[in-house]
């Protein structure tokens, strides 16, 4: 890290206080690591997994919990990936880490048209690999670097594209129960990352398979999403609240709430209005 003149050594201690803040309030509202849990540590080579490592090296010194952190990057074997940039920074600072190694590029390319963006592919390759090496290790949850606008984001595209309202969730299990993900940066914005990681100099690895790739959907949601938040500030705040203040009645999923039911409902709550009256 940069030699930092006083008044951006205080800039850059408030920004890690507000991270590691951020960080500590979602591992505790949504319970994400527990006494005992081993964490495999997603790292990419991006700015977020570069972040999220850090932070939680930090606060695991200071944690009333004891748990085990693993990193775990995975090489699916794009020309070009610099193999050596991950083990040297993760030998560097001391990190219990393994190096996956599997060619899912070369099944990218086989199957997707060109053309075509390769993201939905990729990321299944990438999480089913990610999943079943965490069973190998013992690791009983798995941390991903996914943020706050990347979960807007999500929302975003779901609605526009999916026609679900869903998203990321901060803490999830695995549709076949064996794995639970977490994601520690939930609260953190993208801006504030980006900011970290500069000031680490953290020795970041561009993804030139999917996340750079011109036109795609996401890109245009975040361009949208950066529109309004610079129109009028605090908005992705306000609608990153919106996803925790969720009301299944004002909505219209009759699987989350029983409108049928509704004058059932309305009878027994006037029979007790009337009991009520009736007792006074």
């Amino acid at each position: 890290m940069q030699e930092l003149l006083p008044k951006e050594k205080r800039e850059f201690n408030k920004l890690q206080k507000r991270l590691r803040r951020h960080v500590g309030q979602a591992i505790a509202d949504f319970n994400m690591i527990q006494d005992g849990d081993k964490v495999m540590v997603c790292l990419s080579g991006g700015k977020d997994s570069y972040t999220m490592l850090d932070i939680l090296i930090g606060l695991q010194k200071s944690a009333p919990v004891n748990f085990e952190l693993v990193a775990v990057n995975l090489d699916q074997k794009q020309p070009g990936f610099p193999e050596h940039v991950l083990p040297e920074y993760l030998a560097s600072i001391g990190v219990n880490y393994h190096i996956l190694e599997r060619d899912t590029y070369s099944i990218v390319q086989e199957v997707v048209p060109e053309g075509k963006t390769t993201c939905a592919l990729c990321s299944r390759l990438r999480r089913g690999s990610l999943y079943g090496f965490a069973e190998e290790i013992g690791a009983t949850k798995i941390a991903l670097g996914h943020h706050r606008d990347d979960m807007l984001e999500t929302l975003f595209l779901n609605m526009f594209y999916g026609g679900t309202l869903k998203s990321m969730p901060p803490k999830l299990l695995s549709d076949d129960g064996k794995n639970i993900v977490i994601r520690p940066l939930a609260y953190c914005t993208e801006k504030d990352i980006e900011a970290f990681a500069e000031l680490k100099e953290f020795p970041i690895i561009p993804c030139n398979l999917c996340g750079s790739q011109d036109g795609l959907q996401r890109q245009v949601i975040k361009e949208m999403l950066r529109s309004w938040e610079k129109q009028h500030p605090g908005r992705l705040e306000i609608m990153f609240r919106a996803m925790q203040n969720i009301a299944p009645s004002q909505l219209a999923d009759h699987n989350l709430f029983d409108f049928k039911g509704l004058e059932e409902k309305q009878v027994k709550v006037l029979a007790n209005k009337i009991e009520i009256v009736n007792a006074g």
